[in-house]
């Protein structure tokens, strides 16, 4: 009898892509809540749990998992769920630790301190903030708590820092409401207040060649399974592509494997997949840590399907039932792939988006891309949700090769094939 796992909030791409995973019949899924209700402008959060909870209790059959992909309230609604219907999963605290920006520096620093950046937490809307920060020039700031770089600013003088506030005052409300309300379900450590998702970071600014470790926690082990490397843009902050597998030197995965492995128990997560975030400082021989998320990276799934033939939604899925994953590298179609992102850099109005012939056209050019188009004609660049404050997304291509030099070739043709048309605003 096929076992039945629920998935918090699925949307269109990934929702087929787990279809393709229950082929074999011996797992059946279920969308729990719509990808609108997890995904917008407000998050309801106990409304949301409540309901999730309801159409969990009122299925006819054996619920055998739930996950989710999703930062915040998915990643926070699963260990609430999975507690209340006695599934495996990791605890709410545990979760909570790595997604508060600030409580989780402080937790990182008692385990791998050499690898944490300078840091401290400020009031926003307090009339004092540069004598709050206690860093020089130049630094990131960003919220306790946000996602996929939202209100994410780089400020190199007071005129930046105060333009940047302005922003964050602005919008810090959406994330820090729903946020406050989660921290009322746990008992805080001294030092982190119950108002901690209205507060912000500063943080040194750190460098280097970015990579994203993917692994998992299972009855206590802790396994690595991938290194997928992020490539910037000139500009230093918004994301090129993904690129998998990892072209760091072996070593310096193996140091990185290192500190995670340490962290991830210290920070008692269990019974989760997670991915980390670290820089490797080529010229001061320095690895530092940027941050750690309690969950995949749905965006590096086809990545590993295409190198490995085991995407890490397999993963997901495969801990969530309590099995060990049977990842093993290079069972793919290809050596490498990656996700690329289609990008404009100021607001635009959309005038035509590449459509189905044009997509049809791409795939018998380029072999088993994929594309994502998050545009439509006659919008504006600036309605588009959940960028970062540097530019738009156009959409993504998911791409696949036998070399990195074959990889980049392959993604400048289907940006040439792709026709998209745009026009300033005034």
């Amino acid at each position: 009898m096929p076992r039945n796992v629920f998935v918090i909030g699925p949307d269109a791409f990934n929702q087929a892509r787990l279809e393709a995973l229950s082929a074999s019949g011996d797992i059946r899924f279920h969308p729990l809540l719509a990808y609108q209700d997890v995904r917008g402008d407000a998050y309801p959060l106990e409304e949301l749990i409540d309901r999730a909870e309801r159409q969990l209790r009122d299925f006819p059959g054996s619920v055998d998992a739930l996950v989710g992909f999703w930062d915040f309230p998915v990643s926070d609604m699963v260990p609430i769920l999975c507690r209340r219907l006695g599934l495996r999963g990791p605890s709410l605290e545990a979760v909570v630790k790595c997604e508060d920006k600030y409580w989780s520096r402080l937790e990182q620093r008692k385990v791998v301190a050499d690898c944490v950046p300078r840091f401290c937490r400020f009031d926003p809307f307090a009339g004092n903030v540069r004598a709050q920060v206690d860093l020089e020039y130049p630094f990131w700031i960003k919220p306790v708590k946000a996602w996929r770089s939202q209100l994410g600013f780089r400020v190199r003088d007071d005129d930046e820092l105060r333009v940047a506030l302005e922003v964050v005052g602005e919008r810090i409300g959406r994330f820090a409401e729903p946020f406050n309300r989660l921290l009322g379900m746990l008992d805080l450590p001294e030092g982190i207040p119950a108002d901690e998702g209205r507060y912000c970071v500063a943080e040194e600014i750190i460098g280097g060649r970015q990579c994203t470790l993917e692994g998992f926690a299972l009855d206590g082990e802790v396994e690595v399974y991938g290194i997928v490397d992020s490539v910037r843009f000139a500009n230093e902050t918004t994301f090129a592509r993904y690129q998998y597998p990892s072209d760091l030197p072996a070593d310096i995965q193996a140091r990185m494997i290192e500190k995670a492995r340490p962290l991830v128990t210290f920070l008692g997560l269990d019974n989760t997949t997670f991915n980390i975030e670290f820089y490797y400082d080529e010229k001061r021989d320095r690895t530092w840590l940027l941050e750690i998320n309690p969950r995949i990276s749905q965006s590096h799934s086809d990545l590993f399907d295409k190198v490995d033939g085991y995407s890490n939604l397999r993963v997901l899925v495969d801990v969530a039932l309590g099995e060990r994953p049977r990842h093993t590298p290079g069972g793919g179609a290809f050596r490498y792939a990656a996700k690329h992102f289609l990008r404009h850099f100021e607001d635009a109005r959309v005038r035509a988006v590449p459509g189905e012939e044009d997509i049809r056209s791409l795939r018998e050019e380029v072999p088993d891309v994929l594309v994502e188009i998050h545009v439509r004609p006659g919008m504006r660049l600036s309605e588009l949700p959940d960028q970062d404050s540097y530019s738009y997304e156009l959409g993504y291509l998911f791409v696949g090769a036998e070399d990195p030099r074959q990889l980049l070739e392959r993604i400048r043709r289907c940006e040439e094939l792709l026709p998209f048309a745009l026009e300033p605003v005034g």
